[in-house]
């Protein structure tokens, strides 16, 4: 292996959804779970970067029936997050003898808050957000885009992701690919594959 490429959100940071969906009841907004606000906003046009953070908060403010200040929108939006150090230093650890890279589905919104707050975009060799490509995981050009980007030989690629679809879809690239659940676990899968951690 020369290539490992890690996903973010649940694996370099753990999400807490509820404080946000409580900031949208607050404001009288239809909010009852994640998956259908985000469905209702159109997260994923923000994800593949057709829909700016600015717009992406103003959807948010259209679901309330009460006026919802936007700065405290983004605040409540990005302020979702909680650091899993030993992951950051895995991947720093893995940096000293291999690319390593960083591919994930996300918006400026949070690229911006977590490059701000973690220095996730310091991380490594290179980090491709699906905002930028233009498409996310699992569809096959954003891991067609990493590797043009950042020269990586499938059958030399080990992603790590938490989401069994994005696992199969590297996989279908040729890529080594692991489900991560945990540090311990993810350590283990990668020594597995002959990666010194």
């Amino acid at each position: 292996m020369r290539n490992v490429v890690f996903d973010i959100g649940w694996v370099f940071v753990h999400l807490h959804t509820g404080p946000f969906l409580d900031f949208l009841r607050r404001h009288e907004a239809d909010a009852e779970d994640l998956n259908s606000v985000l469905t209702r906003v159109a997260l994923h046009e923000h994800e593949c970067g057709r829909l700016s953070g600015q717009e992406l908060l103003e959807r948010f403010a259209a679901l309330a029936r009460r006026p919802m200040d936007l700065a405290a929108a983004h605040e409540s939006w990005v302020g979702m997050f909680e650091l899993q150090p030993a992951m950051v230093r895995l991947a720093e650890g893995l940096s000293e003898r291999y690319r390593v890279y960083l591919l994930s589905n996300i918006g400026d919104l949070h690229w911006a808050h977590l490059s701000r707050e973690y220095g996730l975009h310091r991380i490594g060799h290179g980090a491709l957000p699906s905002f930028l490509a233009g498409v996310m995981k699992p569809e096959a050009g954003i891991y067609a885009e990493a590797e043009r980007r950042f020269a990586l030989e499938p059958a030399a690629t080990v992603f790590i992701d938490d989401r069994p679809e994005n696992v199969r879809a590297a996989r279908g690239r040729g890529w080594q690919a692991i489900e991560h659940t945990g540090h311990a676990a993810t350590v283990s899968a990668l020594r597995a594959l002959g990666v010194a951690c």
